[in-house]
């Protein structure tokens, strides 16, 4: 289930995304997005609240599907996988941290952090030893068994960094993910982005508002009203 027409590693061809509305009209929220990426690579994309970056992400990331487009990952034609194989790829090959960091009350930042290694089979003893290796690595060594009430905001977000790295992606999607923190916290974070890009060897595709950060990218890209921006 290959298509080696996509020599990048990351590609999306012609991505719409629309959703019917009263009347037989459409809400358009990405109008033929064209994008590679290569392997490695690190990429900020910007713009306006509703211009599309998240639902792109998201696209990019299978965690939605374009109405129209495909989108390949090392070959692979994404858009002609069921739910199931997306799934099992997205858990092998994809890391994801949101603004919000969607940990899980009831468990502490190690049970947190093994979720991902559980749910893709991984023995408790070796998922639980990853977590935590990952969580020292991101300065967390004092806080393996807290819950996520007992964390500070920037340290529920290391976690959450944490879940995102521990199966190894390949490539890690970032939505707003210094968008809930203060501005010492959210300069932490951003630094510690940069710097598991560089140690891990990930491909890190960012979407933030923060147009500083963006411009700490060596590749940074304009949205507008579900287009990219060619004025820019």
């Amino acid at each position: 289930m290959t298509d080696m027409g996509s020599r990048f590693f990351l590609e999306s061809r012609g991505v719409t995304k629309s959703y019917p509305m009263a009347g037989g009209q459409r809400l358009e929220i990405l109008r033929g997005i064209d994008l590679t990426i290569q392997k490695g690579e690190a990429l900020s994309i910007v713009g306006a609240s509703g211009a599309g970056k998240s639902t792109l992400l998201h696209i990019l990331g299978t965690l939605d599907r374009p109405t129209l487009g495909k989108v390949f990952h090392a070959g692979l034609d994404l858009t002609r996988l069921n739910d199931d194989e997306l799934a099992k790829h997205r858990n092998q090959t994809m890391g994801f941290v949101f603004q919000f960091h969607h940990l899980l009350g009831e468990f502490s930042a190690l049970e947190n952090v093994a979720m991902p290694l559980r749910i893709g089979g991984e023995p408790m003893h070796l998922a639980v030893k990853a977590a935590e290796e990952k969580l020292v690595l991101l300065g967390l060594k004092d806080r393996l068994h807290h819950r996520p009430n007992e964390l500070s905001g920037g340290e529920q977000q290391r976690v959450a960094i944490a879940r995102s790295i521990v199966r190894k992606p390949q490539i890690l999607f970032a939505d707003e993910p210094t968008g809930n923190l203060d501005t010492q916290n959210a300069a932490r974070i951003q630094d510690l982005m940069f710097e598991l890009h560089q140690t891990l060897g990930l491909t890190l595709v960012v979407v933030t508002h923060d147009q500083n950060f963006a411009a700490r990218f060596p590749r940074m890209l304009h949205m507008r009203d579900g287009q990219w921006d060619r004025g820019i």
